[in-house]
């Protein structure tokens, strides 16, 4: 089983100390930095507080090391988004189904109708599959470790024709992309 714990407690934005804090009853920062990294063992009773402090199910909690993960692979930025040096796991929010690899974008500048602290949640499909997400938001891998985020407007052979979310964005092509990540779930925080 993999512990999840300090994924979850920093995509919450919580340190250390104030997770321990939030415990009932409270305990301290190095407990939780040991539960964290394995060195002291996650007991059941373990789970149950520091579920209940992170406000989450306790099966959250943990994973087994045989589950595929989903991965926040880039951050939307103004300039467009940027790739990560290195991907970090995404929390699924619920059970999307479907086929496919989901990634997820992560939007840390405003651009368009998103805001920071949004997380697309996108489907990966083959590229001959284009058809079925025109007029729909995609992240398009690109040379370089780059990437494409907008709406997929055209689709020619080999070209993606993606028009960025941006006013003003001029229309970006991009020539045989190894997958195309379609967009299916928005998650906001309130």
């Amino acid at each position: 089983m993999i512990n999840r714990i300090r994924d979850i407690r920093k995509s919450k934005g919580l340190t250390l100390a104030q997770l321990a804090e939030a415990c009932d009853p409270p305990t301290t920062a190095q407990t939780i930095g040991r539960l964290e990294t394995g060195m002291r063992n996650l007991s059941l009773k373990w789970m149950d507080r520091i579920a209940n402090a992170l406000e989450i199910d306790a099966e959250m909690l943990v994973r087994s090391d045989q589950t595929d993960t989903v991965s926040i692979v880039a951050e939307l930025r103004s300039a467009g988004p940027e790739a990560l040096s290195k991907p970090r796991e995404a929390l699924l929010p619920t059970d999307l189904g479907g086929d496919g690899p989901i990634v997820v974008l992560a939007v840390e500048e405003s651009v368009g109708e998103f805001r920071p602290g949004d997380f697309l949640w996108l489907r990966q499909v083959q590229p001959e599959d284009a058809a079925r997400a025109i007029n729909r938001d995609v992240l398009v891998p690109r040379p370089g470790g780059r990437f494409c985020f907008g709406r997929l407007i055209d689709r020619q052979g080999t070209l993606i024709g993606i028009l960025p979310p941006g006013s003003g964005q001029k229309q970006q092509v991009v020539d045989s992309p190894p997958w195309i990540g379609v967009a299916e779930m928005l998650v906001r925080k309130l």
